[in-house]
């Protein structure tokens, strides 16, 4: 794989596109606590990991919109619920992404005496750790009817489970599912069982979905999308974490 640097790159919040309002990321990590487990005979310390954890940290642009849906608008808010977020490296699909299920801890401004006015935001993970995974949509795709998205080749099969996370950045229409599909072929697909996301409706909405860690998901993967009423419209972003051990991302 070649070296890239992080031209084109996009960051969706809670259904949102702030894209093009975001200066920098600062810090996109995490991992398992250290745990300190030094004896006093020991002249180096020992360290085990304890809990995941994860942070997305990032300069955002004041972007106000009258309409109430501009980037101040939504980091403004600091809502108590959790918050979905997607890093995508790149709009290629199967490009890297990173996804996580935070709090928005703050949303602090800062006007440099040069008139520049950002915001610093970070985001802590709540009850999962930093999962990055793959794009199974070029960064924001559009259906305008039900479609079998283009497949990923994961490399192989594996029989450890998954996660998936889901950002609708506009819909119109009755109602739009969206699922994922694997294939061992490339071209006979079948739904993974439990691998779909609630019936959308309106927008914006994310979503974050699991599987058992003993699911097995097989090497080609692709994101569809279904209806019962139709639609005309539907624009959104999935990013597949496939486990290739137990309980381990890639």
């Amino acid at each position: 794989m070649a070296k890239t640097g992080g031209l084109g790159d996009n960051l969706y919040i809670a259904g949102y596109n702030a894209s093009g309002d975001i200066q920098q990321l600062g810090s996109i990590g995490g991992g398992p606590a250290l745990l300190n487990m030094t004896g006093i005979d020991k002249s180096a310390y020992e360290r085990q990991g304890g809990l995941r954890s994860g942070q997305i940290e990032f300069t955002a642009f004041h972007n106000h919109v009258a309409a109430g849906t501009g980037t101040h608008e939504i980091l403004a808010a600091l809502p108590r619920t959790d918050v979905i977020l997607t890093y995508c490296r790149g709009t290629t699909l199967g490009d890297p992404a990173a996804s996580l299920v935070a709090k928005q801890v703050n949303y602090d401004g800062t006007r440099g005496d040069d008139g520049m006015l950002t915001f610093a935001v970070s985001a802590q993970s709540n009850g999962y750790g930093i999962e990055w995974g793959r794009q199974l949509t070029a960064g924001l795709r559009t259906d305008t009817a039900a479609t079998n998205g283009t497949s990923i080749d994961t490399a192989a099969s594996a029989s450890f489970g998954g996660q998936a996370y889901l950002h609708v950045t506009a819909f119109t229409g009755t109602d739009v599912t969206i699922k994922i599909q694997d294939s061992a072929d490339n071209s006979s697909f079948a739904d993974v069982t439990s691998f779909a996301f609630t019936q959308v409706t309106a927008a914006p909405t994310s979503e974050r979905i699991a599987l058992s860690n003993t699911a097995t998901i097989r090497r080609y993967v692709r994101a569809i999308t279904t209806t019962t009423g139709g639609f005309t419209s539907v624009t959104f972003s999935v990013n597949l974490i496939k486990n290739e051990i137990a309980g381990v991302s890639f």
